[in-house]
């Protein structure tokens, strides 16, 4: 038996891949969509609280969303990588 990929398995079965490849597309939307949020929420909520604790007024804020937006960014390019 072959798989989708044409493939055979060595067992004869047809295996099913457990692989982020097989999600369907809108589950790797909702996947991106919820990273790049929480990414940035975490960046902003850090960079307030950083502006409470050290009074730093926008300073911390601007500090934590260019954080946030970094880590959005990355995390989204290693999604990404993982459906080409």
């Amino acid at each position: 038996m072959s798989d989708r990929s044409g493939n055979e398995h060595p067992d004869g079965s047809d295996q099913e891949k457990s692989d982020v490849k097989d999600l369907p597309g809108f589950a790797a939307f909702a996947a991106l969509g919820t990273t790049i949020a929480t990414c940035l929420a975490v960046g902003v909520v850090l960079g307030l609280y950083l502006d409470d604790l050290w009074h730093l007024a926008p300073l911390g804020l601007l500090i934590g969303i260019v954080l946030g937006t970094v880590a959005a960014v990355a995390s989204v390019v290693t999604l990404v990588r993982r459906y080409l």
